[in-house]
């Protein structure tokens, strides 16, 4: 899908909301795809200019700009789009029990960081899946969070993990502007 050849500030502003979802981080993304003057063709040239955009940042912006999305399974203060990805008003109590718990061991494994994946489709099982494939734990198991290892902040491996949910950021946006009618 292409792109005006003239965006304005607060058209920019929304389009960012709809395809990344707000967080504070957004009048920062506005300034600096302003500032570089491109006009981008497409949504995916433009998503792929953000989220280059977003890798240089330090670390504190990063996990700002990630943590605008839900939690995966999260009911509350979830946009309408979240929701319909995740499909949450179509996952059992259970299952969003046990996401809600996968949360909690990812959040204590990775300080700072928000799990972010790219649903795409896939059922909530899959994630639960997903999630304690990615975690070591076993569908039958619910060890403590506080038990599991911590990954530092800053370290070569919670550094990669920030990387990769940028990346599905990127992938989530850029589905978004398949699938949505952008203002």
């Amino acid at each position: 899908m292409s792109l005006p050849l003239q965006i304005d500030e607060a058209t920019l502003a929304q389009i960012f909301a709809t395809l990344f979802e707000p967080t504070d981080t957004l009048p920062k993304l506005v300034a600096a795809v302003q500032l570089k003057g491109c006009h981008y063709a497409t949504y995916d040239a433009l998503v792929d200019a953000v989220v280059a955009q977003v890798e240089m940042w330090p670390v504190e912006l990063q996990t700002s700009f990630i943590s605008g999305h839900p939690r995966i399974g999260e009911k509350a203060a979830i946009s309408s789009l979240s929701a319909k990805e995740q499909g949450v008003n179509i996952a059992t109590p259970e299952l969003l029990h046990r996401l809600a718990y996968l949360n909690d061991c990812y959040e204590h494994s990775f300080p700072g960081l928000r799990y972010i994946t790219f649903v795409n489709g896939r059922s909530r099982q899959a994630i639960v899946v997903e999630m304690e494939d990615f975690l070591h734990i076993s569908p039958d198991s619910a060890p403590f969070p506080g038990s599991l290892t911590r990954i530092e902040p800053g370290s070569g491996a919670w550094t990669s993990e920030l990387l990769r949910a940028i990346q599905d950021v990127g992938r989530i946006a850029k589905s978004r502007a398949q699938h949505v009618q952008i203002q």
